[in-house]
């Protein structure tokens, strides 16, 4: 059989087998075709030599957060390590400059190799990076990011500006580290689609590859309502952080983020983490009214599984906000979801805030644990969460 690569000498890590038997593994049109003890080179197009690694079924996680609240050296040791014992093999890790982060500003050429230095031969998966466009110097970085690192997804955080990941904050320049004449708003958002969409212009060979994620919630919206939760001290807990983050804070940021998206003519958009009926509603209208992006809608495994009252105590904190039950997207919502989707639409679940043992829910890849060891698409066994919403 002709191949298109052979994963050569490699232990294959099974659930139905107590032990690791060196194998190799066949790969043709992306699927794992044969596994058995040898395979001919010569009926390869590629061979990668696996020296005795670990191969296994396992799942992509697409947004994990190294290096926010420790050392991104330790988190890449630690937090690849348990992405290994919870299945997922391969992690793309949001970054930014700016304080929680580095605790560094100033251009990515300067600041993203002391990333790619600190966690290198640390982490026990495969590895890559978001980047988030903070200034004005960096969409101009955006084709460079993309050519010489190999960066083709970039994300905001919309209510940056006058919100923060803790609450309310009016020291956004102090927060993420640029200067006091730059703002992160709604034309900095603008922009940056302006400039990822020039860059796929101008790299058209690659231009599906390169899209958007964004975090959607309004910053304005936000803070006001936080401000009459503190003075009414009605709520406490998250109930409380689910009134100061109300579900049309999400909506409008959806609907802003989609026009812009229709504006820049940029068509690779990621509405992240949709936490809520409204924040679902909005992004299957957008769909309809710009039926031209190709929208990609995301919940999380922790919002489906999660409420209110039942994650009450655990301590747990998370944006957009835990959610009452009936506020979450209900069947006749993902049945609308389903018909949206005959446009070529796709929504995945991902588990973005949950401990990293918890996998994306998306069938991935076997690969050999590594930076930038390629991977080959199979259907890995079954677990209670790992399939599509459809």
């Amino acid at each position: 059989m002709q191949f298109d690569s052979i994963h050569r000498n490699v232990h294959l890590a099974h659930w139905d087998h107590p032990t690791t038997p060196t194998v190799d593994i066949g790969i043709t049109g992306g699927v794992i075709a044969e596994i058995r003890p040898s395979l001919r080179p010569s009926g390869a197009k590629t061979v990668i030599v696996g020296n005795g690694r670990l191969a296994c079924p396992g799942v992509v996680d697409a947004r994990q957060y190294w290096g926010i609240y420790n050392d991104l050296s330790l988190d890449a040791d630690s937090k690849s390590r348990a992405c290994v014992q919870g299945g997922v093999i391969t992690s793309l890790a949001y970054m930014r400059t700016g304080r929680y982060y580095l605790n560094r500003g100033g251009l990515y050429e300067d600041f993203f190799p002391k990333v790619l230095a600190a966690a290198q031969d640390r982490s026990y998966v495969d590895y890559a990076f978001h980047l988030a466009p903070m200034t004005h110097e960096h969409i101009e970085e955006i084709p460079d990011l993309i050519r010489r690192d190999g960066v083709t997804s970039f994300k905001i955080f919309m209510f940056y500006g006058s919100h923060a990941l803790h609450g309310r904050s009016s020291d956004h320049d102090s927060l993420l580290m640029i200067p006091p004449d730059r703002r992160h708003d709604i034309a900095h958002f603008e922009f940056v689609m302006r400039g990822i969409q020039q860059a796929r212009e101008d790299l058209s060979q690659i231009a599906d590859d390169v899209s958007l994620s964004l975090h959607c919630e309004t910053a304005e919206i936000m803070s006001a309502y936080t401000e009459i939760v503190e003075e009414s001290g009605q709520y406490d807990g998250l109930e409380a952080h689910h009134h100061s983050g109300p579900p049309h804070s999400e909506g409008l940021a959806i609907t802003v983020a989609s026009y812009l998206a229709h504006e820049s003519n940029l068509p690779n958009i990621n509405l992240l983490h949709l936490s809520s009926r409204k924040a679902m509603d909005a992004a299957v209208r957008m769909k309809i009214a710009f039926p031209h992006v190709n929208f990609r809608r995301e919940v999380t495994v922790g919002h489906l599984l999660v409420d209110i009252d039942s994650a009450d105590g655990i301590g747990g904190k998370v944006n957009p906000p835990i959610r009452p039950r009936e506020d979450y997207p209900q069947p006749e919502s993902r049945n609308s979801l389903h018909a949206t989707r005959r446009n070529a639409t796709d929504c995945t679940r991902r588990a973005s805030w949950l401990p990293d043992t918890t996998p994306t829910l998306r069938w991935s890849s076997i690969q050999l644990p590594g930076p930038c060891m390629p991977a080959s698409r199979s259907r890995p066994r079954s677990t209670p969460l790992s399939r599509e919403l459809s």
